[in-house]
């Protein structure tokens, strides 16, 4: 069996007297892609805070590589950062320089290397993320969206981290895109054996994920295979999967 790389033991968060989470615990894997999913409003995004160490939570423990967060200085805590990488929603990528550039930028923040090092490091990554070195020269504004999204993964990947964040990697993205963004992931996780947490709204994702996590009115209602969905007695899991984007992922498990 894997070994856990983060374990959430009763967490509890909150914004002034709205309790976000009540008490949620759940583990994520080595080598494993985690999804969370949820309504609007369910706390899909304070979680994700919580496991990017920007979000002090309640109560409870949040255990990182062996290494409770709460006991860490802030310097451990960035050292901890250092291990993760994140895809945000918008892509967040420097539209001033290039695609190369904006990788080669978070190497050299980061590790004392050569500038022609980083740019090595970086074509590979630009490879893993199938996206072609010939995107190094070009601009955030010269890729599509489906481009822009794979420049920004390459760019998450650029530190070798042990774990990678996504927060709704293909929002925004034609239905054919999205697929080939899913099956780079996939890739990703098959080749370097790092482990994927992802926040997701896309129904047909969870195929490539091994296990789901369904966030409703603050509690973790079912942790499993993304298959067993369809048992969850949620009324918001009932409605997600009885629709028609619910009958398409069904038939592709």
């Amino acid at each position: 069996m894997a070994e856990n790389l983060i374990e959430v033991r009763n967490l509890v968060t909150s914004y002034g007297r709205r309790v976000i989470h009540k008490g949620i615990s759940f583990d994520v894997k080595k080598g494993e892609i985690f999804a969370i999913i949820g309504g609007s409003g369910a706390g899909k995004s304070t979680l994700l805070r919580v496991l990017l160490l920007l979000k002090e939570p309640d109560k409870g423990e949040v255990i990182f590589g062996g290494y409770d967060i709460s006991r860490l200085s802030e310097a451990q805590k960035q050292q901890l950062r250092n291990r993760m990488g994140v895809l945000f929603q918008s892509d967040a990528l420097f539209s001033s320089i290039t695609v190369g550039d904006n990788i080669v930028y978070s190497i050299v923040k980061r590790k004392r290397v050569p500038p022609w090092i980083a740019c090595e490091m970086a074509m590979v990554k630009l490879q893993l993320a199938n996206l072609g070195v010939d995107a190094f020269s070009m601009y955030p504004g010269e890729l599509s969206g489906g481009m822009k999204k794979k420049a920004a993964l390459a760019r998450a990947l650029a530190l070798d981290p042990d774990v990678l964040f996504l927060d709704e990697p293909t929002s925004g993205l034609d239905p054919i895109s999205a697929d080939e963004f899913d099956r780079t992931i996939r890739q990703i996780v098959d080749i370097m054996g790092i482990t994927v947490v992802m926040i997701t709204h896309d129904l047909p994702s969870l195929l490539i994920c091994d296990r789901v996590a369904v966030l409703a009115q603050g509690e973790l209602v079912y942790c499993g295979s993304p298959q067993g969905l369809p048992e969850v007695g949620d009324p918001w899991v009932r409605q997600l999967v009885s629709g028609e984007r619910g009958r398409r992922f069904l038939i592709g498990t």
